[in-house]
């Protein structure tokens, strides 16, 4: 008599070629972000055209520019426009600072004040105030110098007192110093109550506790928008040549009334502003940077250190797709 063999209930082993090597990692698939590359080619290819459409443009005329980009009238301008816009700021500041303090006295009357100052010149455009003090020789033909509703020992013909240049500083200035004087509040207004009272605890004046403690800490709070006031003032010193001020426009408008080369001078003026705007942003950068520290345990990185960082990345991720790629051929080798 034959017997059937006798089937085990134990599962059938796994032959050793079907298992997988047991020094293999798991190989991890990142996310396919299909919509972001797409968007971020799309982007690519406009900002690729625009460029090919302006560098391959011959109405440009580069080299016209080229030739007039570091002519001496140009540079004249140039730097009339970046002392005009140094001095406005330090003006503007400081007046703007007094304006501050005064709007955050208890005094009612230096509070008011302070605040009229402020609502006037924000709600004036800074076209209507230059061309007020262009011509305010209209209003007060002479001014002097003496004892209040009493004699005058000095007097001087306002035309003779009041030039292009001058008016323009004293514009500028007042216009910038009420936008300063609401950045100055701002930032002493971010910075924690208990900071004056530990000074007031210590016994330290009210003058030195705003010095040495609040407007420190304040900084980290003004320096982002002083930043962008200086970018806007130095753009804002164009406006001056409605009143004949040799400054950067104004130079190379009178380029290019004589050469009829309008396009090209205007890109002059243009790629200057591009530069030194570029200029004052990697430096507002490194000033926030500064200011930062005791704010956050680590400073935001720099941009070279962010490109440093972006080259290993890239190269770490190239190496691990290499690693990838080789790993099948090893693996059938055995």
């Amino acid at each position: 008599m034959v017997t059937s063999p006798e089937v085990s209930s134990r599962p059938a082993a796994k032959s050793p070629a079907a298992s997988p090597p047991p020094d293999a990692d798991p190989r991890i698939v990142p996310r396919r972000h299909t919509g972001r590359w797409l968007t971020a080619g799309l982007a690519l290819l406009l900002f690729a055209m625009v460029v090919n459409s302006v560098v391959r443009n011959d109405a440009f005329q580069w080299g016209v520019v080229g030739r007039y980009f570091t002519t001496t009238a140009v540079l004249d301008g140039l730097l009339l426009s970046l002392w005009l816009t140094a001095l406005v700021m330090v003006l503007g500041f400081l007046l703007g600072t007094v304006l501050a303090v005064m709007r955050l006295s208890a005094n009612p009357v230096l509070r008011t004040l302070s605040w009229g100052y402020v609502w006037i010149f924000r709600s004036t455009p800074l076209l209507v105030q230059l061309l007020f003090w262009f011509n305010i020789g209209a209003l007060y033909p002479t001014l002097g110098l003496g004892i209040p509703f009493g004699p005058q020992f000095l007097t001087v013909k306002t035309v003779n007192l009041l030039g292009p240049t001058l008016t323009a500083v004293i514009g500028l200035t007042l216009h910038e110093s009420a936008y300063a004087a609401e950045v100055v509040r701002g930032g002493i207004l971010s910075v924690d109550g208990g900071q004056t009272e530990a000074a007031q605890a210590l016994g330290l004046s009210r003058g030195r506790t705003l010095r040495r403690i609040v407007v420190p800490q304040a900084m980290r709070s003004i320096v982002p928008t002083a930043g962008n006031m200086l970018i806007g003032t130095l753009k804002g010193t164009s406006i001056v040549s409605v009143l004949a001020v040799h400054d950067l426009l104004y130079s190379v408008q009178l380029i290019y009334n004589q050469t009829y080369q309008i396009i090209p001078l205007l890109m002059v003026a243009t790629l200057w502003y591009i530069a030194v705007t570029t200029v004052l942003s990697v430096g507002q950068f490194y000033v926030e940077r500064y200011y930062a520290r005791g704010n956050s345990r680590a400073l935001p990185p720099t941009p070279l250190r962010r490109a440093r960082d972006q080259v290993h990345l890239l190269r770490r991720r190239l190496g691990a797709a290499t690693a990838s790629d080789a790993r099948p051929a090893i693996g059938g080798d055995r």
